[in-house]
């Protein structure tokens, strides 16, 4: 399956981590560091960029994570029912389509869906679910990449 494909089904995969906790989201850092303090930007010894790559698995980390492909720049997520809300699962895939640690090289797409009749139902994600963990995954790549240069 080409890079492409694998994108494509990992977007129709997914669609909502809204039920998550609001300790996903995290705050930013204001301080913003000069250019000869951080590591370089790309960072590739897996097919995409290294810094995106684990700034996802740690941000996807209290889901089971089904399949990654470091090549592709693939991570899908199993099913995740969050133990608050035993109605309701959710799905995540994210795309890193560049090696360069650039907003524009993550995508983001979640699933949700919940429980009716003994039945798992596909239902719609919360307005800004997906840009939110863009955000997310990108604030702790910049955050490792400031880390990696000492």
């Amino acid at each position: 399956m080409n890079r492409a494909a694998r994108i494509a089904l990992g977007l129709v995969l997914c669609t909502s981590l809204a039920a998550c906790g609001g300790g996903l989201f995290g705050h930013r850092d204001k301080k913003a560091p000069t250019a000869k303090q951080l590591a370089p930007a790309r960072i590739t010894t897996i097919g995409v960029n290294a810094y995106l790559w684990r700034a996802t698995l740690d941000t996807l980390s209290f889901m089971t994570i089904a399949q990654t492909d470091s090549n592709g720049g693939v991570i899908v997520t199993e099913w995740y029912v969050n133990p608050a809300i035993r109605t309701e699962r959710m799905k995540a895939s994210v795309a890193i389509l560049d090696q360069e640690l650039r907003a524009d090289a993550v995508r983001v797409s979640t699933a949700r869906q919940i429980l009716q009749g003994g039945q798992w139902v596909d239902t719609s994600v919360q307005a800004g679910t997906n840009q939110k963990l863009e955000e997310v995954i990108l604030q702790k790549a910049r955050d490792l990449r400031r880390n990696a240069a000492g």
